[in-house]
């Protein structure tokens, strides 16, 4: 990770970049794992306490995921006007402040709007890590350090594994939302004096000098600027890539959330089992995301996601076909593997064929499309247990769906492809004639320059 430049942008070195890892990490893991995976763990202790019952917990549930996709979406907004940098440090001081706050209520309702609000800073931390990553990273590292980053919430659970016990044998889980919070508070500290060295919280050169070209061709050409916008990601590769997102919520957010019950009542199996099963996914999860993200700079995204995608197709007809013995743990452990890179993939591929505002609209549209795919997984999940009373046939569903996003990957080009151009306006004739596509098609919003440090 030397200091180049490439696409018109100043990537940092070894130590910058291994800093920037560490925080992004970090943000997920407290966004994801200290939020909603952390309430999860202690909700029964805060039910003894505050006296709530699973009426709460379900609406509570049902907000954050309202609170994921409206947060997503004020993200996207958001990062196009004030700069990723800014919405990231904001997403995770938000979230750290509402960490402190949870315990000093004892309304059920103030604590259900703090955790709505986590749920959103989830999404808003993750919406501008491709452009953060697309500014400091060199090209072929991006893929490891977006799979790792997207391996944090692995380890905020983890860290919730070695927390929890300790504060609940004291009858003291406000203590515990106190210690996440304050610690989330460092990270921010840390975070903000990093990025502002980094100048990360100041616009993007190559960003500007196009900003400013695209101000000059949109005095030319009148009212095609009002269409610019849409034009310059609409484009094949991009609708496809909503479209697997879509698939990988309806397919994989509703997997890991029936699995114990399956496992349980569907199977047979005990609790102790399913813990075990569950126990294995989280320790595979802190490394599969990297190690993962580290094969697709080498094979490149699109096989990594082919490979994970069989890994899922192996662990869910293993649940249909053989769910016996030790194969459902083989089942999780194929599961882990492919659950976490996943999240890391997507965006890795984003960052390779798109810049600046472009990829983090485009990103952020993916986590607005995914959650929705999760919402209707998980409610055709549930429909499907109440109509044939086993979730062996959403397993079966989710199995053919993996088929179907293998080919939908195939359809993808190459990231960085030279005929993609997501993210490059389309330049109005002088005149105010119709728009021409430029001549050069290649990565998207500027000359694709990685493989020879910025030189033609």
């Amino acid at each position: 990770m030397s200091d180049t430049m490439t696409a018109g942008r100043r990537h940092t070195g070894p130590l910058g970049g291994f800093v920037i890892t560490v925080l992004l990490t970090s943000f997920v893991a407290a966004t994801y794992g200290f939020g909603f995976y952390l309430f999860s763990q202690i909700v029964t202790d805060m039910r003894s306490d505050l006296g709530f019952g699973y009426t709460a917990v379900g609406t509570i549930t049902a907000a954050g995921q309202l609170g994921f996709l409206v947060f997503a979406m004020i993200g996207t907004w958001l990062s196009g006007r004030i700069g990723g940098g800014q919405v990231t440090i904001g997403s995770v001081a938000l979230c750290a402040v509402c960490l402190v706050l949870l315990p000093m209520t004892d309304s059920i309702l103030l604590i259900g709007i703090l955790l709505t609000v986590l749920g959103g800073t989830a999404a808003s931390v993750y919406v501008p890590l491709v452009e953060i990553v697309g500014r400091v990273i060199d090209y072929k590292h991006r893929g490891k350090v977006l799979g790792l980053v997207s391996s944090g919430t692995s380890y905020g659970v983890f860290v919730n594994s070695l927390l929890v016990p300790s504060f609940v044998e004291d009858d003291n889980w406000r203590g515990l939302w106190y210690a996440v919070g304050f610690g989330t508070l460092m990270v921010t500290a840390v975070a903000t004096l990093t990025f502002w060295r980094l100048g990360l919280f100041r616009p993007d050169p190559a960003e500007e000098e196009e900003r400013a070209e695209e101000g000059e061709n949109g005095r030319e050409g009148g009212k095609q600027g009002a269409f610019s916008g849409v034009r310059m990601v609409l484009v094949r590769w991009v609708v496809i890539i909503w479209v697997i997102k879509f698939m990988n919520g309806f397919a994989f957010m509703p997997f890991q959330n029936y699995l114990s019950p399956y496992l349980r009542e569907g199977l047979g199996f005990d609790i102790d089992f399913a813990a075990q099963v569950w126990g294995v996914i989280g320790v595979i999860g802190m490394f599969s995301g990297f190690a993962v993200g580290w094969l697709s700079d080498k094979i490149g995204v699109r096989a990594s996601l082919l490979i994970c995608y069989g890994c899922f197709f192996v662990s869910s007809m293993l649940l249909v076909l053989a769910p016996v013995g030790y194969l459902p743990m083989v089942s999780g452990v194929l599961f882990a593997v492919a659950f976490y890179p996943i999240y890391g993939l997507v965006p890795a591929y984003v960052s390779k064929t798109a810049k600046g505002t472009a990829a983090t609209v485009i990103f952020g549209v993916t986590n607005v499309v995914q959650g929705v795919g999760g919402i209707a997984g998980n409610y055709t999940a549930g429909a499907l247990k109440n109509l044939t009373g086993d979730f062996m046939w959403y397993y079966v569903l989710i199995a053919f769906a993996t088929v179907a996003l293998g080919v939908l990957t195939l359809q993808l080009p190459p990231e960085g492809a030279d005929d993609s151009t997501a993210g490059k306006k389309v330049r109005p004739e002088p005149g105010g004639r119709q728009p021409v596509e430029p001549e050069d098609k290649s990565l998207i919003g500027a000359q694709h320059k990685h493989r020879t440090g910025g030189a033609e």
